[in-house]
This record gives C-alpha cells, sequence and structure tokens, in this order.
C-alpha cells in the first residue's frame, strides 16, 4: 500500500489568474520559448498553484529554454518580495507550435532543478491553445489526469486531461464574430452597397456597348425615300443606301451626300419673259354676236 501511494499522481490547484498570466506570457512572443517558476503550497499529497513569477533574461531558442543566473537572481528577488511565505512549486514553459510534452531538454531541467515529489511542470502551446501538467509519479514524469482550476471571477474549468477552455487571444476575437453574426448584425459592407454596384457596373457596360456600336458600325435606313418637291412624288432610294457616322448619305454610285440637303432641285431652260397666262376671273364673258352680256352703249351711235 505505501509503495501504491508514493507512485499515485499529485493532485494539483491552480489559481485561474494564474492561468491567464501563463498564457499571456506565451502569446507574447510566439516564435520562441518562454519559461517562468509556479508559486504556492503543498497541503498534503497535492499542492495548490497561487502565483507565478516570469523568467525574465532566460536563454530562448526556438525549441528549448534555460534558466540563466540572471533569471534565478530575478525570480528569487520577486520572490522574497511579494511571496515570502510561498514556495516554488514548479515552472511553466512554452511550446510555440510543438504540442504539450516533456523533451530531454526539459526533462533535464525538472529532474535538476524541480526534483522535489510535489514539484510540477506546466506546457502551454500558444499556437494550438494546447495545455498540460506533468509531476512525479514514483520515479517517472507523467501527465497529471486530475487539474483542478479555481477562479472565483467565474473563469476555466478543467477536465480530466488538464486542459482548460480556451479564454482571451484570437478565440474571443472568433465568438465576437460569431455572436455578430447570430444576432443579425451586419459583418462586411451593406447589401444595399453591394446592390447599388452591381446596378452601376450593368449601366456603364450598356453605355459602353452602345458608344462602341453607333461609332464603328453603320446605320442601314432600310425604307429611305428621295421625295421630289416639283413633282410632289417620292422615289426610294437605291439598295444599300445608308447613313454615315460623319452625318452623310451614301447612295450607291452616287457618293456621300451631306444630310443638310433638305430637297432636289431642277433646273428649266430661260426663254425670256414670259406673258401671264390671261386671268379668266377678270375677262368679261361675251354674246356669240360679239356684244358684251350688259347694256352698254355703243360709242359710235349718236346722241339723243
Amino acid at each position: 500500500m505505501g509503495k501504491r501511494k508514493s507512485e499515485q499522481q499529485p493532485r494539483v490547484t491552480i489559481e485561474g489568474e494564474v492561468l491567464r498570466q501563463i498564457r499571456q506570457h506565451a502569446r507574447s512572443n510566439s516564435k520562441t520559448e518562454v519559461c517562468g517558476v509556479l508559486i504556492g503550497e503543498e497541503n498534503g499529497s497535492g499542492l495548490k498553484i497561487t502565483a507565478r513569477i516570469a523568467g525574465l533574461n532566460a536563454a530562448q531558442a526556438g525549441t528549448y529554454v534555460t534558466f540563466t543566473q540572471d533569471t534565478w537572481e530575478h525570480i528569487y528577488k520577486i520572490k522574497d518580495k511579494d511571496y515570502p511565505d510561498e514556495r516554488i512549486v514548479g515552472w511553466y514553459h512554452s511550446h510555440p507550435g510543438f504540442g504539450v510534452f516533456l523533451s530531454d531538454h526539459d526533462t533535464f531541467i525538472h529532474k535538476n532543478f524541480f526534483s522535489a515529489p510535489l514539484q510540477v511542470a506546466w506546457v502551454y502551446d500558444p499556437h494550438s491553445d494546447e495545455e498540460g501538467c506533468f509531476g512525479w509519479c514514483g520515479e517517472r514524469l507523467e501527465r497529471l489526469e486530475e487539474i483542478r482550476v479555481k477562479d472565483d471571477k467565474g473563469g476555466e474549468e478543467a477536465g480530466e486531461t488538464g486542459k482548460p477552455e480556451p479564454v482571451g487571444g484570437i478565440e474571443d476575437d472568433e465568438e465576437t464574430v460569431e455572436a455578430k453574426e447570430a444576432s443579425g448584425f451586419e459583418v462586411g459592407p451593406p447589401q444595399w452597397l453591394s446592390w447599388l454596384i452591381t446596378i452601376c457596373s450593368h449601366v456603364l457596360l450598356m453605355a459602353l456597348a452602345f458608344v462602341v456600336t453607333w461609332t464603328f458600325f453603320p446605320r442601314p435606313v432600310p425604307f429611305f425615300f428621295f421625295i421630289d418637291p416639283y413633282k410632289g412624288s417620292a422615289i426610294q432610294a437605291p439598295p444599300g443606301t445608308h447613313l454615315n457616322p460623319n452625318d452623310t448619305i451614301a447612295i450607291p454610285g452616287v457618293g456621300d451626300v451631306p444630310l443638310q440637303m433638305g430637297r432636289l432641285e431642277r433646273r428649266v431652260p430661260n426663254d425670256g419673259p414670259s406673258s401671264p397666262a390671261p386671268n379668266q376671273s377678270q375677262t368679261s364673258p361675251q354674246k356669240p354676236d360679239g356684244k358684251d352680256s350688259k347694256d352698254q352703249k355703243d360709242p359710235n351711235a349718236p346722241r339723243k
């Protein structure tokens, strides 16, 4: 029974505010690893994490991080000032895009600097937002199954896997967009603007097509007639007569005729002045015997 108890996984409780600070620290540098220590207290077979101290001046690289002498001096300075009655119960570091596990380098750090039975290692991946806690189970380092997140402000809840729900960062923005879409809030340009742009584009295309057709294609006149003002007759234009773009009429066999010719002129020979036709309305009708129809006196007749 004693051996089984020594191999039992420790029960870990972490404050929600501490968890948010760890995530924020990891997201501040999403290309290289960051680290720090966990502050808290032991309570029987478990521990409670109540604070964290960032590991400043650590030796950072893309795939590992190392606590330097300057890092430890900064950590103990903050601890003695702010957390004199608590102890270091573990450490945390980030795996940007690598997943949640303990590498050989991480295991080396944990065995040499955090070898106490209840000290743990918290790993967080800011790319996938996955996190986990590793602790001693006998002489082995295992991923802990029971993690409890205590948050009096109503924050995350942790399950059996030890992965709290993501809080803050990109997820908040996505949830905000989804909430706006669900409430009917328009995301992007308004719908009326899209309709206006579509209508204007169609009208512009139609106008452009009209200008091109009017400029480069002749406009045939299927029923074109010439009017003779002297005879008052209409003569149908020859086949192929059409209007040109320069406002002239193209007549086969004749050529281009300006539209300003409003009528056809006909010239007659000049034979001298001609006497006007007698006006019948001014001539009195004559009797067959040559006398006027009215009783008029003969100038040669003797006077009475």
